[in-house]
């Protein structure tokens, strides 16, 4: 494969200075969980880019994330905001269903709970929000642009803007990326695992596997958004 030009690998700083400069810094957040993310908080930090950084702790993360939630807001000095399910929510589905009902019943009805009501929440407070999604990691993303408005969680009343500046890049171009600036990632991705959600529904995929494979691996590879992206979804089957 021939190097990428300059100007393509220089696309997501682009992307992010354009965001900062449309929007406040308190109408803006970076959602971080991954390796995508964690680039583009050290991207905004090498720019000197003061962008807010929130994450999702759903209660069900494995430990190793937790603690690199630390190494990050040690590494950046910066502030993560986690957003936390309702408790009641989450005692009705646990009361109800059991703790691992998504094996059976599919993942919807608990991201629903743990993940998509609390960022509804958070993006109810921001007018756009900055991803890590890129088009080669899954079917369900082949389309994702550079900027957008999310459809998902956008309402008569209010358009909400998402930007994924890494749209165009590859997974290779992300860890070299990493590896380049010493950028600090989650253990668990020495350990065979490449998209890392919640603990009960991620394993480490095979060196032949592809790395969405995974996550929900129980599951079609067209239904596998958890609601955070939606809209995806909705592209590749509507």
């Amino acid at each position: 494969m021939e190097p990428r030009e300059a100007t393509a690998l220089d696309e997501p700083q682009l992307v992010m200075r354009r965001a900062a400069t449309r929007f406040e810094h308190d109408r803006i957040a970076i959602s971080f969980s991954g390796a995508e993310d964690v680039v583009l908080i050290d991207m905004a930090h090498r720019l000197g880019l003061d962008f807010k950084v929130f994450s999702l702790d759903t209660g069900r993360l494995h430990p190793e994330t937790y603690r690199y939630f630390e190494t990050v807001r040690d590494h950046y000095q910066i502030q993560i905001e986690l957003l936390l399910p309702e408790p009641a929510a989450v005692a009705r589905l646990v009361s109800d269903k059991g703790l691992f009902s998504f094996y059976k019943d599919g993942h919807g009805e608990c991201c629903a709970i743990r993940k998509i009501e609390p960022l509804r929440r958070k993006l109810d407070t921001l007018d756009a929000w900055i991803t890590g999604q890129r088009q080669d990691q899954s079917v369900t993303r082949a389309n994702v642009p550079l900027e957008q408005v999310d459809e998902a969680f956008s309402t008569d009343s209010r358009s909400l803007t998402k930007f994924n500046p890494l749209a165009h890049w590859t997974s290779n171009e992300v860890w070299s990326y990493i590896r380049h600036h010493d950028v600090p990632y989650n253990s668990l991705h020495d350990q065979g695992y490449v998209s890392i959600g919640c603990e009960p529904c991620t394993r480490a995929v095979g060196p032949h596997e592809h790395e969405r494979a995974g996550r929900w691996w129980w599951e079609e590879a067209t239904q596998k958004e958890c609601g955070l992206h939606g809209e995806n979804v909705v592209k590749i089957i509507g």
